[in-house]
């Protein structure tokens, strides 16, 4: 469990599902991710959910987001871990709209990219948002992120944004090191 000013970020379990599916059919939530809405029947889902749960991978690390009451409001992870590149790519969704523009998404963030620092020897955090969702944009730059490129997927175009260890300070950046 990783606790941060507004949120814990915990291990994913299967009571989530129940948002996890109503977030994932969410038109709007869609269209935010760049991705087309969630068409599976919920027994369909719940059978890959189950999967996806089980997956150990070292490529992929995967936090439900709850507020510092306990409620499930979104999801985070860190995911196409790659050792040899030292670096891994980051994903947030915040599912519940009342939390929008309240400062989750970024504690979220904040907490994650300290815990893949302390705790892993990647150097680099890379993220994409679409080039319109400008409130994510000022979320990850109020994080450290900087934009270093742009990416087309599923006809979307998508801005590309970077954080580096070596962009910490010197006790933040060396923590994960030793």
């Amino acid at each position: 469990m990783l606790t941060g000013e507004k949120v814990v970020l915990r291990e994913k379990r299967i009571d989530d599902a129940d948002n996890d599916y109503t977030w994932r059919a969410d038109n709007e939530l869609a269209r935010y991710d760049g991705v087309p809405p969630l068409r599976l029947s919920y027994r369909e889902f719940m059978l890959y959910y189950g999967e996806e749960l089980r997956d150990g991978s070292k490529t992929k690390r995967w936090f439900a987001i709850d507020d510092i009451d306990g409620r499930h409001i979104g999801n985070c992870m860190y995911y196409e871990v790659d050792d040899d590149r030292r670096q891994a790519k980051l994903g947030i969704i915040i599912g519940e709209r009342e939390y929008w523009g309240r400062g989750y998404g970024t504690d979220a963030v904040n907490t994650l990219v300290s815990h893949i620092f302390e705790k892993t020897k990647l150097d680099r955090i890379y993220l994409d948002t679409l080039e319109w969702n400008v409130r994510a944009q000022r979320c990850f730059e109020k994080c450290g992120f900087i934009p270093c490129g742009h990416t087309t997927r599923r006809g979307n175009d998508f801005l590309v944004m970077e954080l580096h260890r070596s962009w910490l300070k010197p006790e933040e950046a060396e923590a994960g090191l030793e």
